[in-house]
């Protein structure tokens, strides 16, 4: 059954009520036409539940918008949803990625993640370039992809509103990997699904590193918002020289603040049964949260992102393949993901909106019947960053 409009419907009751699903859900592409977007190839999808959000083909099938029943759930930063043929990858010493950084998800990789880094390459035996300089998070989120089909799939009474499409980050001597990426939607239902698959095409064995960057704004985002996870360890802060010099602890996000640096923290995380990791952001006030829920044996590690300037005001919810200490860390340690010509990884999670009081309450049970997160703002960080292994 499909629930339109508080009823629960069979696929003929739906089809009877108009000659097309489209007037209550769909999906359908369409092209952006001014600014920094034109050009840009977007997917809307509509669930029929007030759940919208946008798909930008020609950004990895990232998704940008996110909303319900007109309540924004994803972060817009000044940069805009910027066209990937404006993008300078190597930019502003590395840090050009910032000028593309915006939307509620953003794909990091897909051979590299964090900070700007320089490595060995002896992998691709081409002598002219014996290292790669890689730049903040990679390249793979400003590479168009091959939309490689999208629309609705009835099964029996139940509808599936889906996208797919293959990311292609490859070059000549280097890396020749590819994201395979597919979107669904259940019609009527508040949770978007994405499953992904990074397969190496290439024949040198090749570095992979993955993470979502995804950015929760206003009005989820305001002062009083919590942040929820099954936290066992607050492993790292990047402040933790002046902890406490900003006031803004890890659990409770204050309004917009002036001259605010980013704060970022790994949090070891506990799994339910059947592995899986779910965090969230809510707000009590408006009875709104939005929820992540990961496979640790996918992403061993979690970020929280904290960017509270006034103007830019978000919180990331960030699921990782390595630990924040970045890409020579994960060399040295052997926890480097190298996949050989046709090997591949899979990342399978889930985005919830919780519409209601009711979500949210049920969400924090599930969230602290796994584990209770520190209940002090500023937990001392353990600097424990265990050992990567059993991944899927």
């Amino acid at each position: 059954m499909v629930k339109l409009y508080g009823k629960n419907l069979s696929r003929a009751e739906a089809e009877a009520l108009s000659g097309s699903l489209g007037h209550a859900a769909g999906v359908r592409l369409m092209t952006l036409g001014d600014g920094l977007e034109r050009g840009i190839r977007m997917l809307e999808f509509r669930s029929g539940s007030g759940l919208r959000f946008t798909v930008l083909v020609d950004r990895a099938m990232d998704i940008a918008d996110c909303e319900h029943n007109g309540r924004a759930i994803g972060w817009h930063s000044p940069a805009g949803f910027r066209h990937p043929g404006l993008h300078d990858y190597e930019g502003e010493g590395g840090l050009g990625w910032m000028r593309s950084f915006s939307g509620l998800m953003i794909t990091c990789g897909l051979d590299h993640i964090l900070f700007m880094a320089e490595s060995a390459t002896p992998e691709y035996v081409y002598g002219p370039r014996r290292t790669a300089k890689h730049s903040l998070h990679g390249r793979a989120g400003t590479i168009p992809a091959r939309l490689t089909g999208y629309g609705e799939t009835w099964e029996g009474d139940s509808c599936t509103l889906w996208a797919e499409g293959v990311v292609t980050q490859g070059t000549v001597f280097g890396e020749h990997l590819e994201l395979h990426r597919r979107i669904e939607v259940a019609v009527g239902s508040d949770e978007i699904r994405l499953s992904d698959r990074v397969v190496n095409r290439g024949f040198y064995d090749t570095p992979h590193m993955f993470c979502y960057h995804i950015n929760v704004g206003h009005p989820v985002l305001e002062e009083g918002a919590r942040y929820l996870g099954p936290i066992r360890d607050v492993v790292w802060a990047a402040h933790a020289e002046a902890y406490e010099r900003q006031g803004v602890g890890y659990r409770t996000m204050p309004a917009p603040q002036m001259g605010f640096h980013e704060q970022v923290w790994q949090h070891e995380m506990a799994t339910d049964a059947d592995g899986r990791v779910p965090v969230a952001l809510v707000n009590d006030r408006l009875g709104l949260g939005f929820m992540v829920t990961t496979r640790k044996d996918q992403f061993p590690c979690m970020y929280e992102w904290q960017n509270l300037q006034a103007g830019q005001y978000a919180l990331g919810i960030e699921p990782s393949s390595n630990h924040v200490l970045g890409n020579g860390a994960a060399r040295e340690r052997g926890e480097l993901i190298r996949l050989k010509h046709g090997e591949e990884r899979r990342y399978d999670t889930a985005f919830t909106v919780l519409p209601d009081a009711g979500a949210i309450a049920a969400a924090e049970a599930r969230i602290g019947a796994i584990a209770a997160q520190p209940e002090a703002d500023y937990p001392a960080p353990s600097g424990t960053f265990l050992p990567i292994a059993g991944r899927s």
